[in-house]
């Protein structure tokens, strides 16, 4: 069974689990608990198959009653407590680790257990959990949490594949360059690579929206797996050593902050997971036992960012990365709170609330590592590359606060391994690394298509717009840079639908009523030009008022357009209701003009532009250009 298939499944068994949790009267949180208890339980080994397949009854009423004591009894026994006063089960209990950690603590009473819970624990079983990535923490959190908090956040799930895409150019590939080096070092090899190994322990690395902590996860894990390498090297003709006391990497090395109370328990659990993990394959590899669970880890902070001081967390002086995925939240959509920790962010800059949300994760760590060598990497929406907010957010970071960006991923599509059970989000993102000393040589990663495969290059330097070239701002103008026509917006009903028509209510309106015709409108929008569909709209700008009244389809139509104005909550629409026969914007003056489609594919290899006649009337989805000429549309084109 392939790896990508072994994660699904054990994705899926652990959705079933917090579904019947859910319905054996848990409430949200405690099912969230529950689950991560269990998930826990499987990836570091915890759980035995026979202690529930032996000791559970399979009848209904022997599920409900032994089910919620047995999980009771393991949870209490392997936080550090008295189980036996609880329940039981022929001294099973005294085999189980010592967990000791926060995340079981809280005890519920569950007296009634769903009879498929039972069922489906078994099922896990059978799933390989030494094959399971532990990133399907990302996986199930992305599902059991409701898309409407996860948009409301800002929140995606990581995958993998992303991460590694910024890990490797941050610290991994020159870390293996510096490996290979030593491993190849003619003279002082041993020592150069103790040196090395060293210098592994010491790194410190912190992610300031860990979420359920997939970046330390995957980070800390090929930390491990360099740490392996030059143990190979350094015990390659000793027999037997006791690897256990050469590892000194470890999870303490990882620092996170987590506004979720749920997610920051995940990333706890992700991380001695992992830990755990990475132990047990050194054990095997070099035939040690190291059964020892990690020690519960206190490195990962429930807080908001932006009202403690990362310093707190870990000090500058010790800090090596900064790294992550923060929110993804457009200007538009930020809530007060969101709002407001941008403009404390950008307090001297005038357009910041121009920006997305997590420009302001950017500029925090920009002003963190004042001072240091630490160097920074974010995953973000490609925005923040593109118009106008380059010259707001990086004219900022690269002038007044001295940033150089040193590697960059152009912008690619978003892929997690998995899809959301709901909703499956495109997301178009960069990756942007930076710090305050300029690399010799700087890394630009490319694709041919947004889905592809990145092309990584070597170049002299990156600018603002991820382009191989010195830095350059293009600042936003109220009047062109020579004699053109302005580009426009189309013409915004503000109507409810109301004032425009489809090619049949167009046709029946002009059968029941002939003397319509000469107000209805060819209407287009970017949909309706690349497609070629026909719609159409009600033309009353410069109609005669009473004429058009006298038409009964027009009329009851502009009083559902009052009505759908008048009930809106923005005064500006509420003040509208008084002339319904009139669109909302109009920029419409009856002559030819180019029209331009506001949303179109990534596929495309060229602008679907085209001319339109005065006589059609464009949409709001798409831009004008009055009186463009054919000499206009080659220099868009």
């Amino acid at each position: 069974m392939t790896e990508s298939k072994i994660n699904s499944d054990a994705a899926s068994r652990m959705l079933k689990l917090y579904d019947y949790l859910r319905e054996s009267g848990l409430s949200q949180h405690q099912a969230e608990i529950y689950l991560v208890r269990i998930l826990f339980c499987f990836f570091t080994g915890v759980f035995e198959s026979n202690l529930l397949t032996d000791s559970v009854p399979q009848d209904t009423i022997g599920i409900a009653k032994n089910l919620a004591s047995v999980l009771d009894a393991i949870f209490v026994t392997i936080n550090n407590q008295d189980s036996q006063s609880l329940f039981s089960i022929d001294n099973c209990l005294n085999k189980f680790p010592l967990v000791n950690d926060d995340l079981f603590n809280d005890r519920f009473n569950v007296t009634k257990i769903h009879p498929n819970l039972r069922e489906t624990i078994i099922e896990c079983f059978r799933i390989d959990w030494s094959k399971v990535s532990p990133e399907i923490f990302g996986e199930i959190f992305q599902n059991i949490t409701s898309n409407f908090e996860r948009r409301k956040r800002g929140v995606h799930y990581t995958s993998e594949e992303n991460i590694l895409k910024l890990i490797k150019p941050l610290f991994l590939d020159e870390l293996y360059d510096e490996f290979y080096c030593y491993k190849n070092s003619k003279s002082n090899r041993k020592k150069l690579l103790t040196e090395f190994h060293d210098k592994l322990s010491r790194l410190k690395f912190l992610d300031p929206a860990c979420g359920c902590g997939n970046f330390m996860v995957v980070a800390y894990r090929e930390l491990r797996n360099l740490e392996m390498a030059v143990l190979r090297e350094l015990f390659i003709d000793v027999k037997s050593p006791n690897f256990a006391k050469y590892i000194k990497t470890s999870i303490d090395q990882f620092y996170g902050i987590e506004e979720s109370e749920f997610s920051s328990k995940i990333a706890k659990v992700a991380m001695r997971t992992i830990e755990n993990r990475m132990n047990k394959l050194i054990g095997k590899e070099f035939n040690q036992e190291i059964s020892q669970l990690p020690d519960a880890s206190s490195s990962i902070v429930c807080a908001n960012a932006f009202d403690i001081d990362w310093g707190i967390i870990v000090t500058k002086n010790e800090l090596n990365y900064i790294f992550g995925n923060p929110p993804f939240l457009g200007a538009r959509v930020m809530n007060e709170r969101q709002k407001n920790e941008l403009s404390r962010e950008f307090c001297k800059i005038k357009k910041c609330r121009e920006l997305d949300y997590v420009a302001t994760w950017f500029k925090k760590a920009a002003v963190f590592i004042q001072g240091t060598n630490i160097e920074v990497a974010f995953v973000a929406t490609n925005s923040i590359c593109q118009g106008e907010q380059v010259s707001v957010l990086w004219k900022e970071l690269i002038e007044n606060d001295g940033v150089k960006i040193n590697f960059a991923h152009q912008t690619f599509k978003w892929s997690g391994k998995y899809k959301d059970r709901n909703h499956d989000a495109a997301v178009y993102c960069v990756i942007v690394g930076f710090g305050l000393t300029e690399r010799r040589a700087k890394r630009l990663f490319s694709y041919e298509n947004v889905s592809g495969v990145a092309k990584g290059r070597r170049v002299k330097c990156i600018n603002a717009y991820l382009a191989a070239a010195k830095n350059v701002f293009i600042e936003n103008r109220a009047s062109s840079i020579c004699e053109v026509p302005r580009i426009n917006f189309g013409n915004q009903p503000i109507d409810g639908g109301f004032l425009t028509l489809t090619a049949k209510e167009r046709e029946t309106a002009i059968k029941n009523e002939p003397q319509a015709e000469k107000f209805i409108k060819r209407y287009v929008g970017s949909y309706e030009f690349i497609n070629n569909v026909e719609r159409y709209c009600l033309w009353l700008d410069d109609a005669d008022d009473n004429e058009f009244r006298k038409i009964k389809f027009i009329s009851r139509r502009l009083e559902l357009v009052r009505k759908f104005r008048a009930s809106s909550l923005r005064s500006e629409t509420r003040e509208l209701s008084k002339t319904p026969e009139r669109f909302a914007f109009i920029s419409h003056d009856g002559s030819d003009y180019i029209i331009i489609p506001a949303v179109s594919s990534e596929r495309r290899e060229y602008l679907p532009i085209g001319f339109m006649t005065g006589d059609i009337i464009a949409s709001n989805a798409c831009f004008v250009v009055l009186k463009g000429t054919i000499y206009h549309f080659a220099i868009l084109n």
